[in-house]
């Protein structure tokens, strides 16, 4: 799988490349132009999800919970914010199937934590790679899995993973290693997911 490359704006002065006229037309606010201003308005959002997720315990192992998260994650930036995307892309499942790819991830994972078949760290890697393989959403699927593995562990009394403890959004030496663990884990090796996450 073809894991996506940073939107830092590589090439121009950092930030300032305006965004694609497609994506543009997809945003709520209007006075967007760069992605600097996406990168910031959007963290601004999903802070806010954050923190609307970890006020209580939540079941996040449902569809309604899985669009739900990312819907607040994106809700003031995006249209299409919590639904399924409608096309292929270079990376994720064939899109009509992605309900029920993600009804096959959400049962294997109840049975993994109800009969201890991992232990939660491994649980929890296993299903965040998973979801970030479905690809469910046009855009943000990397942050909104990690941010769902981090509900689904802080559910069962366990820390949020530390992700590398580095930026994963833009380049950097911590989303490099993060998408080696995943391109490791596609070819069945979860050994380096597992050391990152915790890292």
């Amino acid at each position: 799988m073809t894991y996506p490359k940073s939107t830092s704006g590589a090439g121009t002065r950092e930030g300032a490349t305006p965004l694609d006229p497609d994506d543009a037309a997809e945003l709520l606010p209007v006075h967007i132009t760069t992605r600097e201003q996406l990168n910031a308005w959007e963290q601004a959002n999903i802070s806010r999800a954050a923190t609307w997720l970890f006020a209580r315990r939540r079941h996040v192992l449902t569809i309604s919970a899985v669009k739900s998260v990312h819907r607040n994650m994106f809700d003031e930036t995006w249209k299409w914010a919590g639904t399924f995307r409608r096309s292929d892309t270079n990376i994720g499942v064939h899109w009509p199937t992605i309900t029920e790819s993600l009804i096959a991830l959400l049962g294997d994972a109840e049975y993994w934590l109800a009969h201890g078949t991992y232990g939660l760290d491994e649980a929890a890697a296993r299903f965040h790679h998973r979801l970030v393989f479905i690809h469910a959403f046009p855009n943000g699927n990397g942050r909104h899995g990690r941010l769902v593995t981090d509900a689904l562990l802080r559910s069962r009394g366990r820390p949020a993973f530390t992700w590398g403890q580095g930026d994963l959004t833009c380049a950097s030496h911590a989303r490099t290693e993060y998408l080696r663990a995943l391109r490791a884990a596609d070819a069945g090796d979860l050994g380096p997911l597992l050391a990152f996450v915790r890292s």
